[in-house]
């Protein structure tokens, strides 16, 4: 039989009748006796230097992170202000449905390592790390509410008045860069409390095999021992952490959930396509995958300048132009050339704005290893500077216009007819005559060096360096 009680700490008091090896309750909080039915050490992942550990909020990420931490073997108290969710784990429940997460839970109850508590302060008290696990809804006009995220960071700060036992505040919930700082470290409000990022990549329904079995463990701040320690909580996973900033930590979490998003929607507007074709999307998109070289690779994946070239804008006109002849329309593919456009103009803008009056362009074509100037974003964008009356000139080390020829030839003049005069035949040309050089293509390891051995403010346009 269970009695549940209240104390002025919101504190849930959990008392078992005649439980193996456990003893009352105290301060809410199971206390473990060394009695012979005791569960037996947990095997396997348990790591050898546990740590005190608060998991603050018990919902989808906090819960599993509780167990699974407890799982390893540190002591894990977790709590939340939800009176259901504290009383499912003191009595061994997951308060949801997660594959074998109600399991783990039950066995690092009976283990000792896992316990639940309504009341913040009591849950700090032994605490090393406090992880926070608070949702962050969305409002009405699409930001993310950071209304529970304040509410505990100011919780932490008042429990923290006056204790010499030091804390790493962890957060765990998906938040905008600055937020640890701008709010976390602002509402805390306690000089040497470092603050880390640590984001989750759980997918319900597969969340505690992806704890235990991770594919990515980012851990970013400003203090290295705190994010040590933090990375340390994983010992003994099979994953090796990426130790970054702060705020690249909160980033990274957007653009991988941004990413998985954008990948659920390209294959599901090529399957639309494919379907209204009479062909097989399976059978497409599972070939697809089967390129690790570029499909499924970080080769498309590296910010820089806009894309060109011969393929890739006159397909994708193609496929929408084709789409919509089909009446089906195709958002996202259709959206791939406009946000194209705009990066393009985001960079053409940069150049505007510089007070250098002489700009050296490094690069022509529309990517490295190539005379292909086909749909370059560099021709577009010098066609904009010189409509602006910006004096400039161009050194592309494997563009001769005397070389070129056919429709690349038509091409660049139709683009601009006075190419010719903007053209120079060497880098030390370039360099020797420009006050400032923007690298609009990426240099191989020689041509690096010799643009940062020369002087002159760079501009990197394509992530070179």
């Amino acid at each position: 039989m269970i009695a549940v009680s209240r104390r002025s700490c919101a504190t849930v008091q959990v008392y078992f009748d005649n439980p193996p090896g456990v003893s009352r309750a105290t301060s809410g909080r199971l206390v473990r006796t060394a009695g012979r039915n005791r569960a037996p050490a947990i095997l396997g992942l348990v790591t050898e230097n546990g740590m005190n550990v608060a998991v603050l909020g018990l919902g989808y990420v906090g819960c599993v992170s509780a167990a699974c931490l407890a799982k390893l073997g540190h002591r894990v108290v977790g709590v939340d202000r939800d009176e259901f969710k504290v009383r499912s784990v003191v009595e061994g429940k997951a308060p949801f449905y997660e594959p074998g997460l109600e399991e783990m839970v039950r066995e690092t109850i009976a283990a000792g390592r896992l316990t639940a508590t309504m009341c913040l302060e009591e849950g700090l008290a032994e605490a090393d790390i406090a992880l926070i696990c608070v949702g962050t809804p969305s409002e009405r006009n699409g930001n993310a509410s950071l209304e529970q995220l304040r509410r505990v960071s100011q919780q932490i700060g008042s429990a923290l008045e006056g204790r010499a036992r030091p804390l790493i505040v962890v957060v765990r919930s998906t938040v905008f860069p600055g937020t640890c700082e701008d709010v976390v470290m602002a509402e805390i409000g306690r000089p040497g409390v470092p603050v880390v990022s640590n984001p989750e990549f759980l997918r319900e329904g597969a969340a505690v095999r992806d704890f235990l079995e991770p594919s990515l463990l980012v851990v970013g701040g400003d203090d290295a021992e705190a994010c040590r320690r933090v990375a340390s909580l994983y010992e003994g996973l099979p994953v090796e952490p990426c130790l970054v900033s702060l705020r690249t930590a909160e980033m990274i979490k957007f653009a991988c959930n941004a990413f998985h998003a954008v990948k659920i929607g390209f294959a599901n507007e090529i399957g639309a396509l494919a379907g209204q074709l009479g062909i097989d999307a399976n059978e497409v998109m599972d070939t697809l995958c089967r390129d690790a070289k570029l499909n499924l690779s970080a080769a498309y994946l590296k910010p820089g300048f806009a894309f060109g070239g011969s393929c890739l804008p006159k397909d994708l006109r193609a496929l929408a132009y084709r789409a919509g002849r089909l009446d089906l329309n195709l958002p996202l593919v259709e959206s791939v050339l406009p946000s194209n456009e705009a990066h393009l103009k985001r960079a053409t803008q940069t150049l505007l704005d510089l007070q250098e009056k002489r700009i050296g362009v490094f690069g022509l074509a529309f990517k490295e290893n190539t005379d292909d100037l086909r749909e370059s974003p560099v021709l577009a964008m010098l066609e904009t500077l010189i409509g602006k009356g910006r004096d400039l000139r161009v050194y592309d080390p494997h563009i001769r216009l005397e070389d070129i020829y056919g429709s690349n030839r038509n091409f660049l003049l139709s683009a601009i007819p006075h190419i010719g005069k903007l053209m120079v035949g060497s880098l030390e040309e370039l360099t020797g005559w420009a006050g400032q050089v923007v690298i609009a293509q990426k240099p191989s390891v020689e041509m690096a060096g010799r643009l940062r051995a020369c002087g002159l403010p760079l501009v990197n346009l394509v992530g070179a360096f």
